[in-house]
């Protein structure tokens, strides 16, 4: 943990100077700010809100040092820096501080910051990725020469080697030690550095001192092996103590990158390029962020709306599901509202914008969502600043011991000392939890379940209330055919071959719904000709006959017949006006829906529905699981605040959804899971991401997660055995570097080995009654206010 020794009080002005420097790379241009930046009008005045990543931050000893300095900045009023996804949040005044500046100081501390959902992030997080695999492979390499030099050494017996085969041996191996002392160890040595020269201290400060004081004292002893550090070597410790330590880190990188390389991706949601109309409507391409509320902009099928605004011209569907919940398409027309995000399924139409950038509907929600995983829980915050003492006195306890033992043998307090520090490092503790994390990830991305955050496993295996969403998480993403009511003289499977037949060449999910119930049906379809389709109204064509075929909505079709089944969606077929048949369409179930929560009831956990939708659509699904709290007609808003509400309550909340509407309380749940068909917004935040979009996956995960907590208290309980053994052996003398290097190995490799068991497959479970539904309690409307 990082712990301020004091603080220069002229370091902050000397820091809004070099802000200029910083200023010249565009922080502080108006445009520029509007991509990271979200202002606020507060009672002292504007406020901006600043989200930033965080370069070279490898621990939570980090985030309380960034906070620290930039609350020492004049103007800036709060400072939150979460360590899992490398971000930070400042509230900062602009009559008193500039973005340049704070940027400045937290260059000035050691790392480097982007702006958050900027190509320059990625790029960053890619070339320190790259770095890091480098850093490993070079210590790996190196360890594994190093070792195949000292086991000679290690097992000749008297005569059995020359002393100038041994003295080659060791220079080899010293050789060797340079680069995973200069290029492996760099992180390390950099970040104690970095502590150190602004006083403080973190976890990096003992490890670097380990690896430094090995280093030198080793390369004492092979070049003068009667000097004051002996004539014992440990470049074999050394390399594998590096080696690793960056297993570790590398471990925690690849889980933290994936969430944060996600989330800085969601953002390919909207367009970066818009069609905005001028005079005679002439079109210019401009940046999405140039658009300002008045413009008018060309919005083509298949893409996304830019901004919050109404419709000018023009009929066309609109997919809002990823926004507002709604399961199905809505028609929109001249002077109606559409929300930016939402996509345009039917036809060009143009746009007035009514609010753009930071205010439209789908900012906010990406807002709550950065909101919300930026914030850090009270007990962690208090966990961070309690482990300070902890690297104190695993400082104080090898000073001592050197001290004590140049006394008592001056030529082994060295070695006694680093033994204190190596068997104090806490290699086997850090990892104790990452190996058994990363084989249970492992396993389950071979059964199509995507781990984002590996130590959201611990908090899935914990979590005692599921919520979930309905559409596209509990249903399918696609409408089902729930009814077909003919006309008298006509028959199902006639109607269905005409129906087919017209719907053949539309993408309207009606269309699908009908085509691929009449091929189940073997339903095959009639010949029609000149097929047109009319946005918004249905699809038309004719028949040998020259009759004229209509399938759509009532009006189009020329009767205003009422649909005799089903409670959904519905369509009507007519033939030169008279009615033929009227279809209900319903949202589908998912195969396995109801078996996952039955078989989560069955685990003791609670299961609840919460949904955007209609209460009518929502209750309907609910009643077909069994499910008896349901809140439905909840907006992003109201889910977060029900999701707050049962975490205020004790309850470790695991959330499932695929909207983006479900990314604020993704983020703010325990654990997160979301479907690999999902919004990119739900699946940037999510903790998991069931990739095949099965149901019953989440069970295995879950099941998996149990098993893996108990091997990491396993895993730890041997770590703090080993460590309560050695450290007394250690203090006394009896540990010998090399064996408290062999012994730190071991432990790691126990560790490592023992979290393999969860690649072994576990029996299945026996299967869950369902609960029964008549047991249901009614839907619950989401109230505001």
């Amino acid at each position: 943990m990082t712990t301020p020794i004091a603080v220069d009080q002229q370091r902050p002005l000397d820091l809004l100077a070099e802000g200029a420097a910083c200023a010249a790379a565009g922080w502080d241009d108006p445009d520029e700010l509007a991509r990271f930046t979200r202002w606020h009008d507060a009672a002292a005045g504007r406020r901006g809100e600043s989200t930033l990543v965080i370069e070279g931050m490898y621990c939570a000893a980090c985030s309380v040092g960034i906070e620290q300095t930039l609350q020492a900045l004049p103007g800036v009023e709060s400072a939150d820096v979460n360590p899992a996804t490398r971000r930070a949040r400042v509230v900062w005044d602009p009559e008193r501080v500039r973005a340049s500046s704070m940027v400045a100081a937290i260059e000035a501390a050691g790392y480097r910051a982007y702006p958050a959902l900027s190509l320059q992030a990625e790029a960053g997080r890619r070339r320190e990725q790259r770095t890091m695999l480098w850093r490993l492979f070079v210590a790996g390499f190196c360890a594994m020469q190093v070792m195949m030099y000292a086991a000679p050494l290690y097992w000749a017996g008297p005569g059995d080697m020359s002393p100038d085969i041994a003295r080659l041996l060791l220079w080899a191996s010293w050789l060797l030690c340079i680069p995973v002392l200069v290029f492996s160890s760099g992180p390390f040595l950099r970040g104690a550095w970095q502590q150190i020269r602004h006083r403080r201290i973190g976890m990096d400060v003992p490890v670097a001192l380990g690896i430094v004081v090995t280093f030198v004292a080793s390369t004492g002893a092979a070049f003068d092996p009667g000097g004051p550090f002996g004539h014992e070597v440990y470049f074999d410790s050394l390399a594998m103590f590096v080696f690793f330590l960056l297993c570790g880190r590398w471990l925690e990188m690849r889980s933290r990158s994936a969430t944060v390389g996600a989330l800085e991706s969601l953002m390919l949601r909207l367009p970066e390029m818009v069609r905005r109309l001028g005079p005679g409507d002439a079109v210019e391409m401009v940046p999405v962020r140039r658009i300002r509320p008045g413009d008018r902009v060309q919005v083509l099928p298949g893409e996304a709306f830019p901004a919050d605004g109404r419709l000018c011209d023009g009929s066309t569907q609109v997919d809002e599901a990823l926004l507002s919940g709604e399961s199905t398409p809505v028609l929109r027309g001249p002077g109606q509202a559409v929300l930016a995000g939402s996509f345009n399924l039917g036809a060009p139409v143009s746009l007035e914008v009514e609010r753009a950038g930071g205010d439209t509907r789908y900012a906010q929600i990406v807002a709550l969502m950065e909101h919300a995983s930026t914030e850090r829980p009270q007990l962690v915050r208090q966990a961070d600043r309690i482990a300070a003492p902890f690297l104190w006195a695993v400082l104080l306890a090898a000073l001592l011991a050197a001290a004590v033992w140049s006394f008592i043998d001056p030529g082994h307090a060295v070695w006694v000392a680093v033994s204190v520090l190596i068997v104090t490092c806490p290699c086997a503790l850090s990892l104790a939890t990452p190996s058994a994390l990363l084989a249970a990830a492992g396993q389950l991305a071979r059964g199509g379940v995507l781990v984002q955050r590996l130590v959201a496993l611990e908090a899935l295996a914990r979590a005692d209330l599921f919520v979930f969403d309905k559409t596209g998480t509990l249903t399918e993403d696609r409408l089902g055919l729930a009814g077909v009511s003919p006309a008298p003289g006509w028959t199902r499977a006639a109607a269905l071959r005409h129906a087919a037949a017209l719907a053949a060449g539309s993408l309207h999910p009606v269309s699908r719904a009908l085509c691929e119930a009449a091929r189940s049906e073997q339903a095959g379809p009639e010949l029609l000709t000149g097929l047109r389709e009319i946005a918004g109204r249905g699809v038309e064509g004719r028949d040998a006959a020259g009759r004229c075929w209509r399938l759509g909505s009532a009006g189009f079709a020329g009767t205003e017949a009422a649909p005799t089944g089903g409670q959904g969606v519905a369509a009507w077929l007519s033939v030169d006006g008279a009615l033929v048949a009227s279809f209900a369409f319903d949202e589908r179930l998912r195969a396995d829906a109801r078996d996952a929560i039955a078989a989560l009831q069955a685990d003791g956990a609670r299961v609840m529905l919460l949904s955007g939708d209609r209460g009518e659509s929502a209750g309907r699904v609910a009643r077909s699981l069994g499910l008896s709290e349901v809140h439905a007609g909840a907006s992003p808003e109201d889910k977060l605040r029900l999701l707050s509400e049962a975490q205020a309550g004790g309850a470790k909340v695991a959330m499932v959804g695929d909207g983006v509407n479900d990314g604020p309380v993704l983020a703010r749940a325990d654990v997160s899971i979301a479907m690999g068909q999902g919004a990119p917004l739900a699946r940037a935040q999510a903790d998991l991401t069931l990739l095949g979009g099965r149901l019953a996956d989440l069970v295995r995960a879950r099941r998996l997660a149990r098993r893996m907590l108990r091997i990491v208290r396993q895993n730890l309980a041997w770590a703090a055995l080993y460590n309560a053994a050695c450290v007394p052996l250690a203090l006394l003398g009896w540990l010998p570097p090399w064996l408290a290097g062999l012994g730190m190995a071991s432990s790691s490799l126990l560790v490592v080995l023992n979290a393999q068991r969860l690649r072994r497959p576990e029996a299945a479970a026996p299967a869950a009654a369902r609960t029964p539904p008549g047991a249901l309690a009614p839907v619950v409307p989401v109230t505001r206010g």
